[in-house]
């Protein structure tokens, strides 16, 4: 298949342009380079630095393209900021979705899968989190998404689109190419090996009195292939059907496990300040992806915390200055 892949210069993204040239598709990566790096593009796959803000450069490129579907990664996506700057989340996510999907509608593209959030569910009543849990955005970001899956099933219902949206906390590793490089970055992963690295006196955990076994927040982590396996997995089923997963460990790590993975991996030791909690934080965040596995046969390749550091510290180590080297 012909895919453009939106965002496909960030982390995520470069992953998914990587394994899409790799199972055989052709790939144009849309980014305007604002988060992502040049240096993140796959060399094998056609490239145009544009901003979905600008639905010209966006149309054009969807016309010139003709692509069989769109993988749609490129957003403002930091919880924090979005609180901040609600504009930029409210506005920009929405606007550049809005924009995509006039320039597919406009020349007959009908495939999308949708990079979404987990931050759809700011009130679970269980855990893990599946698709039948209420949405209660926790975030200007986590409504963002929530406004484009909705964009989503109207044009499906009005327009013939198909789309998936795939819905997930955290995505961590790496692949032998691409890694995380975030700037600033605030990931719990890479900060930690930062640390192994030497390039951070110390990690800072907030909070260790929740009422979790060991006293710290309990997050969800999924391998960043894997993530970019069940998106090929349901773009591939969307003949039959639209897809909602939400996709997760079905577990969660605690950030003292993750600390203590990270020591084991790299043999370092990490210095730990604990910090005051942060307003918001809930002990527990964990997804389920019981359905996708039921579905599509879905199942992650790299499921334990020392696995996926263990692939983010060989890239790291290999890139301690990130795409900057």
């Amino acid at each position: 298949m012909k895919i453009l892949v939106t965002g496909g210069a960030g982390y995520i993204g470069s992953v998914a342009t990587e394994v899409l040239l790799r199972t055989g598709h052709t790939v144009l990566v849309f980014d305007n380079l604002q988060q992502g790096h040049a240096a993140a593009i796959e060399p094998g796959a056609a490239f145009v630095r544009g901003d979905l803000r600008d639905p010209a450069a966006i149309g054009a490129t969807v016309q010139d393209f003709s692509p069989d579907a769109v993988l749609h990664f490129a957003a403002n996506s930091l919880v924090g900021e979005s609180m901040r700057d609600p504009f930029a989340y409210l506005g920009d996510n929405v606007v550049s979705a809005l924009n995509l999907l006039r320039a597919m509608d406009a020349h007959g593209v009908k495939r999308i899968i949708l990079s979404s959030t987990a931050n759809l569910f700011a009130d679970p009543l269980k855990m893990p989190i599946d698709e039948d849990e209420r949405i209660i955005p926790g975030s200007p970001y986590g409504e963002s998404k929530g406004i484009i899956e909705r964009f989503l099933h109207w044009l499906s219902v009005t327009r013939g689109l198909r789309y998936a949206c795939l819905r997930y906390f955290n995505a961590a590793g790496a692949t032998e190419r691409h890694g995380e490089d975030h700037n600033p970055e605030l990931h719990l992963i890479p900060l930690v090996l930062k640390v192994a690295l030497g390039q951070r006196e110390k990690i800072s955990v907030f909070g260790n009195d929740y009422p979790t076994p060991d006293g710290t927040c309990i997050r969800d982590y999924i391998h960043v292939e894997d993530l970019i396996d069940a998106h090929i997995r349901a773009l591939g089923a969307l003949d039959a059907g639209n897809r909602v997963y939400n996709l997760g460990n079905g577990q969660g790590f605690s950030v003292r496990q993750v600390i203590d993975a990270a020591e084991r991996v790299t043999g370092r030791r990490i210095p730990v300040e604990i910090s005051p909690r942060r307003p918001g934080d809930p002990a527990v965040l964990v997804a389920g992806s019981g359905k996708i596995k039921r579905e599509l046969g879905w199942e992650p390749k790299i499921p334990d915390i020392d696995g996926i550091i263990r692939t983010a510290w060989a890239w790291h180590s290999r890139h301690p200055a990130g795409y900057g080297r």
